[in-house]
């Protein structure tokens, strides 16, 4: 069969990756791709903005299946458009989709639902955000309502700092119209953990948990990214607290939107902070996540494609998947100047040394490939991913592989998963 992965970056170089060792997957292309996904899979250029380009690339090429990597063209509705016509795409609704393109939405959905979540305000206008502030107390958590690349969190230590930051989103300028509305949050404190799962519309199963960084500095110091690496280990959740986020978060969401007349299918990732209240959400994302897709699938051992048709024919099995016991990890090589501005057009060296290593993929996230050479195009540049029998040997692979490659301002964190061998998790 032929099938298409909508996106260019780390998670859809990842999908590909697993999707290619099915063995029922004839012809995979990736539309746009990157240069290292050009390496196992046609890449056809496409605006991943435009919903027209992407229903006539796919009248063109007729893929048996699409899968939709990143969240904006979910937001405009290619789900749906695809639908319509009776093509097979993965992934949720425009609708069902708001669960990550409306943080209001997710809230007030969670508060309808009554699934565990930080306190909250919606705020429109800053004399909103001086009526929240007294229902709050620092640090508070301000979040732009709409799509922001992961970047549009921002902790305040201060209320005064709730004010100039939320003044600057309100008015467009740091993050545009993603920005025209915020959520104020109480600012929680634990573990965060990503937990997704696959949902066919009425029955989920649950993939390996990770864990990512989302800081761009040592010790999750600096502004937030899109993610600077993540780890999946067993050990990050126990049989019995999976038994309880199924239970309280994850099959209310489905059953929830179902009940709104907006069938969530495709991935739900729930982004949790593992509080002393216990489980809170922090966020959904409807799509894999960037950068735990990387590790996550270096651990399954299933067949990805069946749980991709499962989701769409309706018949998940909830008794989920097959994991490897290895642990995984993944380091994430950035640009220099991320999250920030950076250049674009540097050459990398060492990539095939690196690849040489014991279980070790490195996975192309912004590259271009000319003449034979790679060269950095993105903010984040690679994902340098490696599984081991534990934790700690997965992240020496990872960073020996790192230590191979080079182009010129690559910066990473040196602690990816530190937390966890200093026994705080995983």
């Amino acid at each position: 069969m032929k099938v298409l992965i909508l996106g260019n970056g780390g998670r859809e170089d990842a999908l590909a990756w697993k999707l290619g060792q099915s063995p029922r997957i004839a012809q995979l292309y990736c539309a746009p791709g990157n240069g290292g996904i050009g390496d196992h899979a046609q890449c056809l250029p496409v605006d991943i903005k435009n919903v027209d380009a992407l229903i006539a690339l796919a009248n063109q090429i007729k893929p048996d299946l699409t899968v939709v990597g990143p969240e904006l063209p979910l937001m405009l509705g290619v789900v749906d458009e695809f639908n319509r016509r009776g093509w097979r795409i993965f992934g949720p609704t425009q609708a069902a989709a708001q669960l990550e393109s409306s943080k209001s939405f997710a809230k007030e959905f969670m508060a309808r639902h009554r699934i565990p979540t930080a306190h909250y305000a919606v705020c429109d206008s800053l004399d909103q955000i001086h009526d929240a502030l007294p229902h709050f107390h620092a640090p508070i958590v301000v979040k732009a309502d709409g799509l922001a690349a992961g970047k549009g969190v921002v902790i305040c230590a201060t209320k005064e700092e709730v004010i100039s930051v939320s003044s600057e989103m309100l008015s467009g300028k740091l993050l545009g119209e993603a920005g025209a509305r915020v959520v104020l949050e109480e600012c929680l404190q634990g573990e965060e953990i990503s937990f997704l799962v696959i949902s066919d519309g009425e029955h989920v199963a649950p993939l390996a948990a990770a864990q990512d960084h989302k800081r761009v500095g040592d010790g999750d110091t600096g502004p937030n990214t899109g993610g600077m690496g993540a780890y999946s280990t067993s050990a990050l959740l126990d049989e019995q607290m999976q038994s309880w986020l199924l239970q309280h978060v994850a099959r209310p969401v489905v059953a929830g939107m179902k009940a709104e007349g907006a069938e969530y299918k495709g991935v739900l990732y729930c982004g949790l902070m593992m509080t002393a209240r216990g489980p809170m959400v922090l966020e959904f994302n409807c799509r894999f996540g960037d950068p735990e897709t990387q590790p996550i699938l270096m651990r399954m051992e299933s067949d990805l494609l069946d749980a991709l048709e499962a989701s769409i024919a309706g018949n998940i099995s909830g008794e989920g998947f097959e994991w490897s016991t290895d642990a995984s990890a993944c380091v994430v090589m950035a640009s220099g100047g991320y999250p920030g501005t950076y250049e674009a057009g540097k050459k990398i060296t060492g990539l095939e040394d690196a690849a040489k290593l014991e279980d070790v993929t490195v996975f192309h996230a912004g590259t271009s490939k000319r003449d034979g050479s790679y060269y950095t195009s993105g903010g984040r540049v690679l994902g340098v991913t490696a599984r081991g029998a534990d934790l700690q040997r997965a992240l020496d692979r990872a960073y020996a592989a790192v230590e191979k490659i080079r182009f010129e301002g690559a910066h990473y964190r040196k602690d990816i998963g530190q937390r966890a061998l200093n026994g705080k998790k995983g």
